[in-house]
């Protein structure tokens, strides 16, 4: 217990100095803004109206709610089989997390449907997370991406328990363009900027970060795919009517990730009132807002904002987690020393220790979320999730205002991750012979008084 993990701390993947970035790139949502609650009850909502009175979906799905604590981020979905799932960082499906709908599949089924638990790279989504031709399978990375996957098991689920013959392709893509419209059609950004104070949490650290770095004579800019007014609106009401000083650029509507690699597209600049001018820009200048896009192609380092990193590790730090971690270990290490033994009184203590294995990682998933578990790990494993952020991201923190606690000239040292070869075996680190004796004997005793 005396060491604590510091949910506020900057974790760094890659060695990196602050003193190096003399630009700092920022997104708008879940970077600079943070969205309260409501708001994944209001995309759900309108996502499911929206399958009823335009996809003709039946009127009965109104009955499901939004339900924050079903999903996870970084979950994968078998477009084909309609199962939401979580995947490791080397392909393998965490038995237990598979769902049809609201329910979760047996692990015999997982096994007999996938010829194992491993899923073929070829059949996982692409760079961004999306699914194309062949990929059958969709990951969900994105915080917005919660109330898609929960409409998604909802609808399922209807159709499951109705005996209703559907195809899960058709469904998939539905529920897509669903999500879609809630952002393009301006319903989610109508509803905010209507009642701005329940859906955007204020953030008085936003505007201390920026201020921190304009005052050390950093440069920054914001590019969202956000349109103008709903920014303005949202940076007046966390930041301040005086936001737009304190960046260098500003660019909506970017149409991420495509800003990053479309060459085709010119900049356009977008006047007080949203309106795109035909000026053609030869330069951005400060204070102006700017549309579309350009390649960027400058050796960019990156940080991720995971806001879910902050529960997670005051989770780690409570006395039964780390209890019930040190006993798993423990399980673990006991299991792999004696397995030796072969004599049947040692062969049922071991499966009663196999058994109590599994509850206990039950437990540890039950920890961070009842149906998916903690989003960077399986029971052995990285996430996938995971991986992607460990290969993109330079550092990682809980919110932009982390950066408070460091010197602008701070460099950052990740930690030295022991590979399975440089670690000692189990009983190495668990104890020596004679104390596994006497574990042995304590158990044997009270196996005998039961």
């Amino acid at each position: 217990m005396s060491n604590m993990l510091n949910p506020d701390a900057i974790f760094s993947n890659n060695e990196m100095s602050l003193s190096d970035i003399e630009i700092y790139g920022f997104d708008y949502d879940y970077t600079l803004v943070f969205y309260s609650k409501h708001l994944h009850t209001l995309i759900f909502n309108a996502a499911r109206d929206l399958l009823i009175n335009e996809h003709r979906y039946p009127a009965e799905i109104r009955k499901y709610d939004y339900d924050p604590n079903f999903a996870i981020r970084g979950l994968h979905y078998d477009v084909h089989r309609a199962l939401l799932m979580k995947i490791d960082a080397f392909h393998y499906i965490q038995l237990g997390t598979v769902y049809r709908g609201l329910s979760v599949v047996p692990d015999e089924e997982v096994i007999a449907m996938y010829d194992g638990s491993h899923v073929p790279l070829e059949q996982m989504s692409d760079f961004y997370g999306k699914s194309s031709q062949g990929n059958t399978m969709k990951q969900f990375m994105d915080i917005f991406s919660l109330p898609e996957m929960t409409l998604l098991s909802c609808v399922n689920e209807y159709f499951l328990k109705n005996n209703i013959d559907y195809e899960p392709v058709h469904l998939y893509k539905d529920v897509k363009d669903a999500i879609r419209d809630v952002h393009i059609k301006g319903i989610m950004y109508r509803a905010i900027e209507a009642d701005i104070e329940t859906y955007i949490c204020y953030a008085e650290q936003t505007r201390a970060v920026l201020a921190k770095l304009a005052d050390h004579g950093k440069k920054m800019f914001l590019i969202t795919n956000s349109p103008s007014s709903f920014v303005d609106k949202g940076m007046k009401f966390i930041v301040g009517k005086d936001w737009r000083d304190l960046f260098d650029v500003v660019i909506v509507q970017a149409d991420k990730p495509n800003f990053f690699n479309d060459k085709r597209r010119p900049f356009r600049k977008v006047n007080e009132r949203g309106v795109l001018l035909w000026d053609k820009i030869h330069k951005l200048q400060k204070g102006q807002i700017y549309k579309q896009d350009l390649t960027l192609k400058h050796g960019w380092r990156t940080g991720a904002i995971i806001p879910e990193l902050r529960s997670e590790i005051k989770i780690m730090n409570t006395e039964k987690y780390i209890q019930t971690m040190t006993w798993l270990q423990t399980l673990t290490g006991l299991l792999e020393h004696m397995q030796v033994h072969r004599d049947p009184d040692s062969q049922m203590i071991l499966e009663e220790w196999k058994k109590e294995r599994k509850e206990m990682r039950e437990m540890n998933r039950n920890f961070f979320n009842a149906q998916f578990g903690s989003l960077f790990r399986t029971d052995e494993n990285p996430t996938y999730f995971l991986r992607r952020l460990s290969r993109f991201a330079d550092i990682y923190m809980a919110s932009l205002s982390c950066l408070l606690n460091y010197e602008p000239d701070y460099t950052f040292y990740p930690r030295r991750t022991p590979l399975q070869h440089e670690l000692p075996g189990w009983s190495d680190q668990l104890c020596t012979a004679q104390a596994l004796k006497a574990e042995l004997e304590v158990v044997g005793s009270l196996h005998q008084s039961k």
